[in-house]
């Protein structure tokens, strides 16, 4: 009788289940939450340093997800890592930034939104009219990051979506590199009752539906010149 050696049994290596694995997943997403938060609420102020170890005690975490979640943050523009100094907040948008910036999405955003009005899948029209739908739903930019947090991220993924539509890979990788809500939301100091975001969108959205692309790429050209003169109204306050 051939003898069993128990050596050759393989042991699953501690933390490397599924369940583990979604457990580290889970955490390192909270991490980065919330570390975004702080910097869009300016409790990490613009180009201050970002202690490793000082947030891991913070948070009560082990330095490896605040690592993780710099990394993405990096990938996001709201921190830079610098040799030999560690990471820092980036400083927000000056005016010449921030017209640069929505001078960058004219040239982008109106053509997206002209092609995905004449190449956009049913699948992605549905999408794009749930995404205005959902939008109603949540609290406008108003008030901490957290109480914002949801209507920022689906007015990202609104503007990516149509992107997306165009059937244009490379323009849509480009509306994407941008980040373009998250600086502008970093610098946004007060909501307004009466933003006409959601109203531009749906005109956005209108056009896009009936297939008319030049009147799609007019509704998206109002909507970002509109949302420029709100910032620039907003940066002219005391």
């Amino acid at each position: 009788m051939p003898q069993h050696d128990g050596s050759s049994a393989k042991v699953p290596e501690s933390g490397s289940s599924p369940s583990a694995r979604a457990g580290r997943q889970v955490l390192s997403d909270s991490v980065y939450e919330q570390i975004k938060a702080m910097v869009m609420d300016h409790e990490i102020a613009p180009g201050a340093r970002v202690g490793i170890e000082a947030l891991s005690r913070a948070l009560g975490v082990s330095p490896t997800p605040v690592r993780e979640a710099l990394a993405r943050l990096e990938s996001d523009g709201l921190v830079v890592k610098r040799s030999l100094s560690g990471y820092r907040a980036t400083e927000l948008l000056t005016r010449e930034g921030l017209e640069q910036l929505f001078e960058m999405r004219l040239l982008l955003e109106p053509r997206a939104a002209a092609l995905a009005a004449a190449n956009a899948t049913e699948e992605q029209l549905d999408a794009i009219e749930r995404l205005v739908e959902e939008m109603q739903t949540h609290p406008g930019p108003t008030g901490r990051y957290a109480d914002y947090r949801g209507f920022a991220a689906l007015d990202q993924r609104f503007h990516d979506t149509i992107a997306v539509a165009s059937q244009r890979p490379l323009l849509a990788d480009a509306v994407q590199r941008l980040h373009s809500h998250l600086h502008v939301f970093r610098i946004r100091s007060a909501g307004n009752a009466d933003d006409p975001t959601l109203a531009e969108h749906e005109r956005v959205v209108r056009a896009i539906l009936r297939r008319k692309p030049e009147r799609a790429a007019e509704a998206m050209a109002e909507h970002l010149t509109g949302s420029l003169q709100r910032q620039l109204g907003q940066a002219r306050k005391p």
